[in-house]
């Protein structure tokens, strides 16, 4: 129970973390700032929905295509836990990760008329930290039984109900939140999930050479 317990907080918070509502919240505000509230709500909706398939998506079937492509998932792991260390040290030097959204992709999105898939849902909130964090997090939930597999998709889903829930209330949040409050919650979040990565890598690194575990215990 303890070790269950332990993957379902696990599962939640590297989620939550790595979707970052907060940020997505605030980009959301700037790519919709012209807009009326009835078409904000319709690219929130829009954009947590796709997100939403995307991640249950990889959830479901991410195992099966790394195994299409070759892909050992302690490799996978090692590569992702790296992968979230340069995002959780971004958000402690609180810049903007180039695996969530980049200044041309800013810029063009606001020129297209579906910013709720590109870049809202993606990369924005379904980025690669995020797919990379629901294959492994399902990887060790099989090992574990169905009450560990069922705490991952209920994990997305409430990572992306928060997501949804503050995008839809995006102007009362920023005008509460100001820059300094941000980049202090957004340095403790990039901290954890510099702990998360480090502990992916760790695990990779012990499943894929067992006699290294030693130095690892």
């Amino acid at each position: 129970m303890p070790d269950l317990l332990s993957f379902v907080l696990l599962s939640l918070s590297s989620i939550i973390i790595v979707v970052n509502p907060l940020a997505a919240t605030l980009i959301f505000v700037s790519l919709t700032g012209s807009m009326d509230q009835a078409a904000k709500l319709k690219i929130a909706r829009e954009a947590s929905e796709f997100a939403l398939a995307i991640l249950l998506i990889f959830t479901f079937g991410g195992g099966w295509i790394l195994q299409i492509f070759g892909i050992s998932i302690e490799a996978f792991r090692i590569a992702g836990g790296i992968l979230l260390f340069g995002i959780g040290m971004d958000m402690v030097y609180a810049k903007t990760s180039r695996t969530k959204m980049t200044a041309t992709e800013k810029y063009e999105g606001q020129d297209t008329d579906d910013i709720a898939i590109m870049p809202l849902a993606i990369p924005m909130i379904a980025g690669p930290g995020a797919i990379t964090s629901v294959i492994v997090l399902m990887n060790e939930a099989l090992e574990m039984g169905p009450a560990a597999i069922a705490a991952v998709p209920i994990a997305v889903v409430a990572a992306i109900g928060i997501n949804y829930y503050m995008m839809k209330n995006a102007d009362v949040i920023v005008r509460r939140i100001g820059q300094r409050e941000y980049r202090a919650v957004n340095r403790l979040m990039g901290m954890l999930l510099i702990a998360i990565a480090v502990q992916f890598i760790i695990v990779g690194i012990k499943s894929a050479f067992p006699l290294l575990s030693g130095g690892f215990a």
